[in-house]
């Protein structure tokens, strides 16, 4: 058959609509990185706060200027093997115009690139949270540059470049349960298992200073989510856009709903931190399946994954493995039950025709989405445990046992995040009263 001819007037033209609704969504989603980086600040000790708070932000300059020199190259050029991609015009957008369009949309590369940036910035700052308190901060900088070029570059190719394998295969993954949840979430476990436990784990205390904090960042997230799993359509001309907002929505209110339940029946009371857990595992598992499932199955997704996760954030006990703020139990895990229920409960009503095994299609999409997962989650979990490995040995990745211990906060960044040294005599005073207000106390029960 001969191949069909596109007349100019039947292609893509630039729509104003779509293209601000993107740019919106673009923005939404860089929101979702300082919203991490106050969701993780607050789980963490006082003397590691402003540690955390920095390695979500260092991403968002780090990335940047990777993405806008190669990285866009890599992920999303002409495909190369269908392994990584690679196109000269793209290499520090020198060769894009700015009415250039992505290519069978309606909007200009520059906004399709600058959405994927935001992925591209994020997905390295969700490994973090495995990380607290124990590594330097100029070795965890180099491993943003080494790993953001040697696995996600790649895996955003593999995913979601025209060409890339899985992209070929018919592995569904609408925003990211792949290159960026199992992608971050493996990535976590292979560096936890080279670097090693915290001091003192399974032994100290290590609650988190500031539930406040951990809920501020958990509703930001919640609210840029919307643009992270909504704008990945790219427009709102079919109505897919606006599904996957309202999956959206439904998957995290479940997903919440079930870890509390989880929470109660397990351990006898509804926390604050489960709330928050819970709603971050169901934008987790939402973000490759939204497109494919109904809002019924969206809330199916969500429970599952929420049920699953609470149990998932304990093995890190059972097996003896740091992962500090529960980055594989939420993410890794999260993004594979996401993606792998894609091939039970897909509908064919939404991104595609594809349809699940509970609607008739038998397995056939379940063994693609194993596929991705899998291939996905061994690649980054062996690629970042050589990393850290080559970056420990070198310059080393942990701070001294006693900078850990006294605080990484002052021995990495000369500061604190909380400084009480203005606040006059009245805290001092509150503080030495506290010994006798105490002491009363005591004797008020004893009596």
């Amino acid at each position: 058959m001969a191949p069909a001819i596109m007349l100019a007037a039947d292609a893509p033209k630039l729509s104003s609509a779509n293209t601000g609704f993107m740019l919106i969504c673009s923005a939404l989603v860089l929101l979702m990185t300082p919203g991490l980086a106050f969701f993780y600040g607050g789980m963490v000790r006082v003397k590691s706060t402003l540690n955390m708070l920095m390695m979500s932000f260092i991403s968002l300059g780090i990335v940047t200027i990777l993405w806008v020199l190669y990285g866009f190259s890599m992920a999303f050029g002409t495909d190369k093997g269908s392994i990584v991609g690679w196109t000269s015009d793209y290499v520090g957008f020198s060769g894009i115009g700015k009415m250039d369009l992505w290519p069978g949309y309606t909007i200009p590369v520059f906004v399709f690139a600058m959405f994927q940036l935001m992925f591209a910035i994020i997905t390295p700052a969700l490994i973090s949270g495995a990380l607290a308190d124990r590594v330097k901060f100029s070795a965890w900088a180099l491993f943003l540059v080494l790993w953001v070029t040697v696995v996600y570059f790649p895996v955003a190719h593999w995913v979601w470049g025209t060409g890339g394998w899985a992209f070929d295969l018919g592995v569904i993954d609408f925003a990211g349960g792949t290159a960026v949840h199992i992608n971050a979430g493996a990535a976590a476990l292979g560096v936890i298992l080279v670097i090693g436990k915290r001091v003192g784990f399974k032994k100290d205390p290590m609650r988190p200073h500031s539930l406040p904090l951990v809920m501020l960042g958990a509703g930001l997230l919640w609210f840029g989510w919307f643009g992270f799993n909504a704008g990945s359509w790219l427009g709102n001309d079919d109505g897919v856009g606006p599904l996957m907002f309202v999956n959206t929505q439904v998957a995290t209110g479940a997903a919440m709903l079930a870890w509390l339940a989880y929470e109660k029946i397990r351990h006898g009371a509804f926390t604050t931190l489960g709330a928050a857990s819970g709603a971050v595992a169901g934008l987790v598992a939402i973000t490759p399946s939204g497109g494919a499932v109904s809002p019924l199955g969206a809330i199916a997704v969500g429970a599952i994954a929420g049920v699953l996760c609470a149990m998932a954030v304990g093995l890190k006990y059972r097996f003896g493995y740091d992962d500090s703020l529960d980055v594989v139990g939420v993410h890794m895990v999260g993004g594979v039950i996401g993606s792998l229920l894609i091939g039970f409960f897909a509908s064919g009503k939404g991104q595609s025709d594809v349809k699940g095994l509970f609607y008739g299609g038998g397995l056939d999409q379940f063994w693609k989405q194993c596929a991705g997962v899998f291939a996905v989650l061994a690649y980054s979990l062996i690629a970042s445990a050589i990393l850290a490995f080559l970056l420990d040995k070198t310059i080393g990745m942990r701070v001294t046992e006693d900078e850990e211990i006294s605080g990484i906060d002052q021995a990495e960044h000369a500061e604190t995040a909380y400084d009480f040294s203005g606040a006059g005599g009245g805290v001092v005073g509150s503080v030495a009263a506290a010994p006798a207000l105490a002491a009363t106390q005591s004797k008020k029960v004893d009596a």
